[in-house]
């Protein structure tokens, strides 16, 4: 048995010869020899094989036949580790009874599989490799280019992949942010196997509902709370990158994008908040956060295309407005389109310094000194955003629309902290206190709709001038009513 410990990165086909050019120069790297992988994968009918975390293939080239089985591994922020178990054969179908018996569950009958499996998918890939020394780790790279090929359908693979052959797991994120600092690159969470069951039907989309509150340990641990953060928000992450790939509906792809920039702000706070955001990082997260500003005009869009919260009233055409929205948005997603947003080198970069941070908290690397235990520490964060919170809204000022957008990054970045720690508390507590805040961070979605229906409409004939005003008037009154009625609430830590 091997034990497979990577590193993915996808790429985009445009930096294929950069890359190459890249670990051909790398210091320590020695190229190795460049071959056509072709590789079957199987399974039952009943999928029993991944049901139990299992990918069975079969791997060609033109020195050899492999056939392999990964069993149930982990990942860890994009770091994937799996048992695997290879075989020689002379034919392009497996052969079960040649792995150990101790591998297959008990409730498993081989020669029932062996009867079942069928071949799913394909992937067919030309594979450069490099092997590269970093001090005592030695670490094979694999550049992959080719297609996942199932029901005559293509998708195009098009990653590298950083494999520890030996010494220290920390070797893979030092070569990979060596090569994000080149290329741009992202954190790659599916492998070619998931894509093949995808892309052949048999298994669905990953999908994230809402981003609920994140389950933190019981053991109240700093350190294993600051792991559980990363990872979830990691995660996360790449969850909403890979529905926002497949999402082709405008208020979905709005909705989106706020998440994934609340699970960005997230890991921000989270780094923040423990002493580890540094220069470096810091200026990644400012990129992404200044290429993210389109997020609020395309909520307003969205809101304005789907007529949520009443928007309308009777006396208004909405036809000529939904037009006017439907060109506007299309336009904007068009500009602000995910790969596009990937060609930003901060991109990977960030999400590689991420890994690394996780990775040196897991095992230790970092030690929480003069740290108080978690539910004091967690209370303080508390107080200190909702401190923020009165600071920017003090009960004696009257905000109008424009104060409102002003505090509107404070307001979410405060929702965030009660989101990271709101499982220590009780709910009931909890969501009474944040509801009237969360109302609020929604009116203020709503004031950014009005006035861009005001910058829609200026060069129409539509005059609906009187009418938003009204409008705007009417929300802001009630927000004033909520927010000063929220103000006085008693909070729950």
């Amino acid at each position: 048995m091997d034990s497979e410990i990577e590193l993915k990165l996808f790429i985009q086909p445009q930096y294929h010869d950069l890359l190459v050019k890249l670990l051909n120069e790398l210091d320590g790297a020695t190229p190795q020899e460049t071959c056509q992988l072709s590789n079957k994968y199987f399974d039952t009918p009943q999928l029993q094989l991944r049901q139990h975390l299992m990918g069975l293939r079969v791997r060609q080239t033109e020195k050899y036949t492999e056939q392999t089985i990964k069993t149930a591994g982990k990942v860890i922020g994009g770091i994937h580790s799996r048992p695997e178990y290879n075989v020689a054969i002379e034919q392009d179908f497996p052969e079960l009874a040649l792995f150990p018996d101790t591998i297959w569950p008990q409730e498993m009958l081989v020669s029932e599989l062996q009867a079942e499996i069928s071949c799913i998918f394909e992937t067919n890939f030309c594979r450069q490799s490099w092997h590269v020394y970093i001090g005592d780790s030695l670490v094979e790279i694999a550049f992959d280019t080719g297609n996942v090929l199932a029901n005559g359908k293509a998708d195009p693979i098009c990653e590298v992949e950083f494999e520890l052959l030996a010494g220290d797991t920390s070797a893979l994120l030092q070569l990979a942010i060596d090569v994000a600092r080149h290329v741009p690159v992202r954190l790659g969470k599916a492998s070619k196997a998931q894509r093949g069951y995808l892309l052949s039907g048999h298994s669905q989309a990953q999908s994230l509902k809402s981003i609920d509150y994140i389950r933190l340990l019981s053991d109240k641990s700093l350190s294993k709370t600051l792991e559980v953060l990363l990872e979830s928000g990691i995660e996360r992450w790449q969850i909403i990158e890979s529905i926002l790939l497949d999402s082709d509906e405008i208020s979905q792809q709005a909705q989106l994008w706020m998440q994934l920039r609340a699970c960005i702000r997230l890991l921000r706070l989270t780094l923040s908040q423990f002493g580890l955001l540094n220069s470096q990082v810091l200026s990644y997260f400012d990129t992404l956060e200044q290429q993210l500003q389109f997020i609020e005009p395309l909520q307003s869009l969205s809101l304005i295309i789907d007529e949520r919260q009443n928007l309308f009233g009777k006396s208004i055409n909405k036809a000529p407005l939904k037009a006017l929205a439907k060109a506007s948005a299309a336009k904007l997603v068009a500009d602000n389109n995910l790969e596009a947003f990937w060609l930003k080198p901060e991109y990977g970069q960030l999400q590689l310094e991420l890994v690394d941070l996780l990775l040196k908290t897991a095992n230790g690397s970092h030690r929480l000194v003069d740290y108080p235990e978690l539910g004091v520490f967690a209370n303080r964060l508390q107080q200190d955003s909702w401190q923020r919170i009165v600071d920017v809204m003090p009960m004696s000022a009257a905000m109008d629309s424009l104060d409102y957008q002003k505090v509107a990054h404070c307001l979410d970045e405060s929702i965030l902290v009660g989101f990271a720690y709101g499982e220590l508390y009780q709910a009931e507590d909890r969501e009474a206190f944040r509801a009237p805040w969360q109302d609020l961070a929604l009116g203020i979605q709503t004031l950014g709709c009005y006035q861009l229906l005001a910058k829609l409409t200026a060069e129409t004939d539509v005059d609906i001038g009187r009418w938003l005003e009204d409008k705007e008037a009417s929300l802001l009154f009630a927000m004033e009513h909520s927010r000063k009625s929220a103000l006085k609430n008693q909070p729950y830590w």
